[in-house]
Parts: C-alpha cells; structure tokens; sequence
C-alpha cells in the first residue's frame, strides 16, 4: 500500500525503467565483448557469483511488450512538462533499440563466413513473440529483425509454436513447422525467442549454424561449434 494512485503509478514506471536502463548496459556490454571476442554470458556468470552488489541482467536482440519499450518513454514525456530532461531514459532507449539491427550484423558475419551473401540467403527467426512462452507480439524486436533482412534482400521464414501466423506489410507469414529435415534447407537459424517448446538440441544438430541471440542453447552436447553467441 502507497499514499497515492501517483505514487503507485510512479512505482511501476521506476519497476519499468530500472529493467529498461540496466538491460540497456548490458546490452552495450554485449556489443562490446562481441568486439573485443569474449564471451558476455561467461562475464555475467562470473560478475553474478559476487554476493552482494551486482544482479544479472542479461542481453537480448531487442525490447519488447507494451512496459519496457513504452512505459519509460512515457514518463519522458511526462518530465517534459515538469522541465525535465530524462537522460538515462533516452540513452537506454536508444542503445536498446539498435539491437535489432545488430543482430542482423551478426547474421551478415555469420552467413559472410561461410562465403555467402545475405541477399537470397535463407534465415529462419525461430521465435516472434516478444518473450518466451506466450503468444504476444506486441513491439516484438523479431519484426524489426524480419523487416531488416528483407530490405538486405534474404529469404526470411519463421517459426513459433505460440504464433501461427504474422501480416507484415500486407503480407501473411505462416509459421514453419521444425524437423529436421526441413532445418537443413536454411542457410541460418536464429534463435530470438526462447520458447520452452524448441528442442534446441534437434535445431543445432540439423541447422548450419545457429545464431542464439538469448543462449537458449547453453545445454546443447552435441555440435556446439555450431552456435554463435550474440
């Protein structure tokens, strides 16, 4: 119980922008040891072992849903009139919001790698809902994502157990149905949702390689040297 409906309203944007801000340093972190070739969850399983002082946050290929992405915007909106500049608010936005495209990057790298182009290249994005295990779309970085690569010129499909079926720019996409079989026939899958559902171990073993933006992966045995961390 709070004094207020103002205060209780001010609690859930703090309780929103605390995850925005702090997921948007480790996301930076996360581009930074992509470039200097470390691996940022082995550095967070390592910082989370201290007892006091630090909590996990982890990185991502981009915010989604109706309270991060939107929630802290709002209450920079609001400072506005009270003349207020919310810096970290607008950084933390900014920073998080380049991660789709990022993302995309490592895909570029991944398929350059194996001495093909993305234009006409075919990815699978395995994972459309905003986060694991439910059916919301909403703000879902894996549009952005999508749209992207399509622009790039690939060939982009989808898979989601919780998603049937997405419009984008007046075209329907149906998601595809895993097996082995038919993970051989894409050039990348890229792992943006962690559904439970996804058998991760099947995806790596019959993919070509793997891009897992969410280290959902971290259990597989087999064909490790497969997967790209973000």
């Amino acid at each position: 119980p709070v004094s207020s409906a103002r205060v209780a309203e001010m609690a859930k944007v703090l309780e929103n922008t605390f995850r925005s801000v702090n997921i948007a340093i480790i996301n930076e972190i996360s581009m930074l040891c992509n470039k200097m070739g470390i691996d940022v969850w082995e550095v967070i399983d390592a910082a989370s072992t201290k007892p006091f002082g630090f909590m996990p946050f982890y990185p991502g290929p981009g915010l989604g849903g109706h309270c991060l992405p939107i929630d802290p915007m709002y209450l920079a909106w609001k400072a506005k009139f009270h003349d207020f500049n919310t810096r970290f608010i607008h950084l933390a936005n900014e920073i998080n919001k380049e991660m789709p495209a990022f993302v995309v990057e490592k895909i570029t790298d991944i398929l350059n790698s194996q001495k093909k182009s993305i234009n006409g290249s075919a990815v699978l994005i395995l994972g459309v809902a905003y986060k694991s295990d439910v059916d919301d779309l909403r703000e879902s970085p894996a549009l952005t994502i999508i749209e992207i690569l399509k622009h790039k010129g690939a060939e982009v499909f989808y898979s989601d157990p919780y998603i049937p079926e997405i419009k984008m720019d007046h075209i329907k996409f149906k998601s595809v149905s895993l097996n082995a079989e038919k993970l051989k026939e894409f050039d990348c899958a890229v792992i943006v949702t962690n559904h439970k559902k996804f058998d991760y171990q099947m995806i790596v073993n019959n993919s070509k390689i793997v891009l897992d933006t969410r280290n959902a992966a971290k259990h597989v045995v087999d064909n490790k040297e497969k997967v790209v961390k973000l």
